[in-house]
């Protein structure tokens, strides 16, 4: 049986240099282990937000590693250093709008600034990779989506959509915990 085989990139100047203490990578591998209800892998890596690195990184996870799924934290805004969107549409062979779509809806809940929000998703041979932001509460909710208070899903998350995109892709069956994040699948794709 396969495993899925997950990357998880932080990008950050500051702390990739050891300036501040990374949040990007423990907040997404904290959240993955309590979501999904199959084994898994992990590959991490923090990086500069150097638009080549970025590049050289996805590649790596993908082409040698043969991540199934990719997700990237920091450097989807509009300042001058965030250039994840660019070294992402790079190295895509398919853009996949929907997720950026669906994380801007999920996080204009919240703020209006969520405009600003420069995050992709793309195809990279037969992995998916995701842009997400940078700070950990934003990366919960566009991953989980907006529930009311008696935990009904309002707004669905990008990661319902994730276990089949990866099934679309010849990658591993996997699944969720459905009070974190209800996974969906065609009735015909259920296994």
């Amino acid at each position: 049986m396969m495993i899925l085989k997950i990357g998880l990139v932080s990008i950050s100047d500051r702390a990739s240099t050891g300036i501040y203490e990374d949040k990007g990578i423990p907040t997404l591998n904290e959240w993955i282990d309590k979501a999904l209800k199959d084994d898994f892998t992990v590959e991490k890596r923090l990086i500069a937000d150097e638009q080549a690195i970025i590049e050289q990184t996805l590649i790596e996870l993908v082409d040698d590693c043969h991540c199934h799924l990719i997700l990237t934290t920091g450097g989807t805004g509009p300042a001058k250093r965030d250039v994840t969107p660019e070294a992402t549409i790079a190295v895509a062979d398919k853009i996949m709008p929907g997720f950026g779509e669906q994380m801007r809806q999920i996080s204009l809940y919240f703020v209006p600034t969520a405009i600003l929000s420069r995050q992709v998703a793309v195809i990279r041979h037969q992995s998916l990779i995701i842009n997400l932001p940078g700070q950990p509460k934003a990366i919960r909710e566009i991953l989980e989506g907006i529930k009311d208070e008696q935990g009904k899903q309002i707004v669905a998350g990008i990661f319902a959509s994730v276990p089949y995109c990866i099934q679309l892709l010849d990658g591993p069956y996997f699944d969720t915990h459905e009070h974190i994040v209800k996974s969906f699948r065609p009735k015909n794709a259920i296994q």
